[in-house]
């Protein structure tokens, strides 16, 4: 049992002896110094108004039981009456016991006890190839993906595929009047159209393909050209984001939204709840009665459908297909948008259960100096071209590297050092290093011990329990970022438990070792070595055995 459990099982039943209920803030954490002991609680502070005690005098009540409890060493109280505990040596040692038996199960949870999550991700408009902003939005939701299914959530990954409305209309323009170009026609240059040099290779297989494109009307070239160009694009997407290592289960189209009625269904049901009204020749949601400054227009009078009409229907259609919790990852410029659409989900009944996470924006720099990026421009570094010169792994950890809606630096010739200031290269060298280590090991006939309590109890020094108490507390560190939806708190993690290794390296022999000793600390270093490429995979990250 880890000791956040172990404490927190042992309060529990402490505060109901004494005839309290358990405060919902009731935290139990490590201190932020070691001084104060190897765990920290604030319940007695949340149990005065309760008790009506003075929450030192609630703090002096628990910690007289607690010390009863043969893993907590001692307990003390400080300020107004935090709880630091410090938990017993062999306590600390059957961790090792615990990570040996669990193998690559260890941080498995029952959280979200099979509760059905969608996680919608990416999602880009299919008219361009994905840039680098769309790499940190696939990395954190492919990690979100995986860290929710360690929590014990059923988790499923969509692409929301926006291949209809006014830059579906722009591709195809932009891609014809390639065409027209390269038929020497010398045709105006449109006013909002997209450059990149991908827009003129698409155009020339719309020439393969349909060489008389140009004879039929300006109506049919275009859907000729919007067609090809968005199936190219589309497939050049799947190829960037397979390479990256991101899975989506569903790629969810939305012209079916209109084409399969989902659209009708919902201006139906908000008809239903009052919450949808005619006015003016149009279909307007009372989003008004939600906090919005004013009502919505989902069909202007034109019978044309707005993007808040299809972003409802789909929502609406995600919530029918069963899910508990829909996650959305959007870009920060999409924060205004973020009440609007939780109002619409509340407003078809499904109040609470939309999360969106924001994605703010990537600073790509190249020795320090700022890449200047624009799609319609085609200005931009491509995830393909990231992903190229520096490999998914090392693109994946940096964009996982901070909280996601935090600025971040990103500078392609950091990432490509083999040196400790590269973030990736410390983690995984991490592994590496212990890989290492055990291959030296076999050649002098050593190997890590079984988990005996004799074995365990050779793991004393404080090297050795710095490392313990970091790998107990790896179950915490997945919960956090699950119930968060933080992935970046696995990286944060992973640099700390390396920098732990890589000063346990450092300080304790370990082949030189006696024996009894040395295969100890085999043990110990292999629990962290099946940690690390755990935390890893979490991010979608390999752990290589050599570097």
């Amino acid at each position: 049992m880890r000791a956040k459990q172990h404490l927190e099982e042992m309060l529990r039943r402490i505060v109901t002896e004494n005839g309290w209920e358990w405060p919902e803030k009731a935290v139990i954490e490590p201190p932020k110094d070691k001084q104060f002991g190897d765990m920290s609680a604030n319940v007695a502070m949340m149990l005065a108004k309760q008790a009506k005690k003075a929450p030192r005098q609630i703090a002096e009540d628990i910690a007289e039981k607690a010390r009863n409890d043969s893993f907590v060493a001692s307990v003390d109280i400080a300020g107004p009456g935090f709880l630091n505990f410090t938990m017993t040596t062999d306590f600390w040692q059957k961790t090792a016991g615990i990570v040996a038996e669990q193998g690559d199960a260890y941080g498995s949870l029952s959280l979200g006890d099979g509760k059905k999550i969608q996680v919608e991700y990416v999602s880009a408009n299919p008219t361009g190839p994905l840039h680098i902003g769309h790499g940190r939005g696939a990395a954190l939701g492919d990690s979100l993906v995986r860290i929710l299914k360690k929590a014990g959530y059923n988790v499923e990954a969509e692409y929301y595929v926006n291949d209809a409305g006014r830059q579906m209309l722009i591709l195809g323009q932009s891609i014809l009047y390639r065409v027209r170009q390269i038929q020497n026609l010398n045709p105006a240059e449109p006013e909002d159209y997209y450059k990149g040099d991908y827009i003129r290779e698409i155009a020339d297989d719309v020439l393969e393909q349909h060489p008389d494109i140009l004879d039929g009307t300006e109506e049919d070239a275009t859907e000729i050209c919007k067609s090809i160009g968005m199936s190219t694009i589309l497939d050049g997407i799947r190829e960037d984001l397979m390479a990256f290592g991101v899975h989506h289960d569903v790629w969810f189209s939305e012209k079916s939204l209109v084409a399969d009625g989902m659209v009708d269904e919902t201006f139906s049901d908000l008809r239903a709840s009052g919450l949808g009204f005619e006015k003016d020749n149009a279909f307007w949601f009372k989003s008004s009665d939600f906090g919005d400054d004013k009502d919505r227009v989902l069909r202007k009078s034109n019978g044309d459908t707005t993007y808040f009409a299809s972003d409802i229907a789909y929502h609406d259609n995600k919530f029918k297909r069963g899910f508990d919790v829909v996650v959305d990852i959007w870009g920060a410029d999409h924060h205004g948008y973020v009440p609007r659409m939780q109002a619409a989900c509340e407003a078809i009944g499904n109040k609470g259960k939309l999360h969106v996470i924001l994605v703010n924006l990537v600073n790509l720099l190249r020795d320090g100096k700022p890449i200047a990026m624009s799609t319609r421009a085609g200005q931009f570094e491509t995830l393909k071209d990231v992903v190229d010169e520096v490999g998914a792994d090392a693109a994946r950890f940096m964009f996982l590297s901070r909280k996601s809606d935090s600025g971040l630096d990103f500078d392609l010739e950091l990432v490509k050092q083999k040196t400790m200031d590269n973030p990736v290269y410390y983690v995984q060298y991490a592994h590496a290093r212990i890989c290492s280590l055990m291959r030296k090991a076999r050649e002098q006939q050593a190997q890590p011990a079984d988990c005996t309590p004799e074995a365990l109890a050779l793991l004393n020094t404080e090297h050795d329990l710095d490392l313990l108490r970091l790998l107990d507390r790896y179950p915490d560190a997945v919960e956090a970022a699950a119930r968060g939806e933080s992935p970046h708190i696995i990286s944060i993690y992973l640099r700390e438990l390396a920098s732990t290794l890589h000063r346990y390296y450092t300080n304790c022999h370990v082949l030189s070792a006696e024996a009894d000793l040395c295969a100890a600390r085999l043990l110990l270093l292999a629990c962290v070595a099946g940690v690390v490429a755990n935390g890893l995979s979490l991010l979608g990250v390999s752990a290589p055995e050599r570097m």
